[in-house]
């Protein structure tokens, strides 16, 4: 069991829902504090945005490898830095985010790209931190969250199990005692058949930790089923409106998506329960409408029993279907009227 800001997670509790602001703001603050707002009003246990600048990012150039230019991707035909300058929050946005976000009833923390801006998300005094996919090998960035010794959660996108071994090894030994590992698929969207959601069970035997799903997919349907694998953590991305447009939109849900996401996923975890067999408290009330033995017709002491004359019926409370064959062919010892629920008691 992990415990951020009071929030327990783990396999007894709901599952702990994340709502990823990311760039959704479109570089306005009040469209940022309505991200927020909305946040909450889903149900939402959390609030996520991400802390680096542009140049804490990558360098300004858009040509080679800073250019992006593959025609099948969101952000085709500009470059990295432009990306990341239209993306990120400025520093001095977060302090209000936090705020208004606690306010609400939100756990609000972001994913650190640097010192930097570990050192800066300290100085608010953030309840933990999240690692994206694509530092997710960056070990130096790890150890430092790490040293912090608040809990971390990593999503895994594109990692090798070498690759997150490193990882989990280098977060626990600087000093991370609560670790979530998410399940992602870094394309954006995703599409649930390239998700590999049975990866969530073997993560969490694996590494011994918390598991969850990072979900790029569109819809509810990936994330519910996350839940029956073991997942307590769900994160998605998150916006007021896809159609005002913003560098991830486009794979992001709306508020009553977001609504339903946090409803189906408690659905689902509370549908897990335990194993169990037999009727349990709630159906025992239903056991009268099994089918048992009855006489349908009539019948005298003497009397002897066949299928004429004793059927398996509705309700339930008869001798137990099991032994027609044991008892056709004897007799009663009692007068008995149709209608009668059959028992030993009446055989002769």
């Amino acid at each position: 069991m992990i415990t951020i800001a009071n929030q327990k997670i783990g396999a007894g509790q709901r599952p702990f829902v994340i709502a990823e602001m990311s760039g959704n703001h479109n570089q306005s603050l009040e469209r940022a504090l309505e991200i927020v707002d909305a946040a909450a009003k889903t149900g939402a246990h959390a609030l996520k945005i991400q802390t680096y600048t542009p140049d804490t990012m990558t360098i300004d150039l858009d040509e080679r490898e800073f250019h992006i230019g593959d025609p099948a991707s969101l952000w085709s035909g500009t470059s990295l830095y432009k990306l990341y300058g239209q993306a990120y929050t400025p520093w001095e946005w977060h302090k209000p985010i936090f705020e208004r976000a606690k306010a609400l009833g939100l756990i609000a923390f972001s994913t650190p790209f640097d010192d930097t801006s570990v050192d800066f998300l300290e100085s608010l005094n953030v309840p933990c931190y999240k690692i994206a996919s694509f530092e997710n090998t960056d070990l130096p960035l790890i150890r430092r969250v790490a040293a912090t010794g608040k809990p971390i959660i990593i999503s895994t996108g594109m990692a090798s199990i070498a690759e997150l071994d490193d990882t989990v090894r280098a977060a626990r030994e600087a000093g991370c005692k609560d670790l979530i590992l998410l399940k992602c698929t870094s394309t954006y969207p995703a599409t649930p058949a390239n998700t590999n959601i049975l990866t969530i069970p073997h993560m969490r035997e694996l590494f011994g930790c918390e598991v969850g799903l990072s979900d790029h997919t569109m819809g509810v349907g990936v994330s519910v089923a996350s839940v029956a694998l073991g997942a307590t953590v769900v994160e998605k991305h998150f916006t007021l409106s896809r159609a005002d447009g913003g560098v991830d939109s486009a794979f992001s849900m709306e508020p009553a998506e977001m609504q339903q996401l946090v409803q189906e996923t408690e659905r689902a975890w509370q549908a897990l329960g335990a194993v169990s067999y037999g009727a349990t408290a709630a159906e025992k009330k239903s056991m009268v409408f099994r089918r048992s033995l009855y006489v349908v017709t009539d019948m005298q002491a003497g009397d002897v029993l066949s299928t004429d004359n004793v059927r398996a019926i509705r309700p339930g409370l008869g001798m137990p279907t099991k032994y027609l064959d044991r008892i056709i062919g004897k007799r009663l010892r009692l007068d008995v009227r149709r209608g009668t629920a059959l028992s030993w008691d009446l055989l002769g």
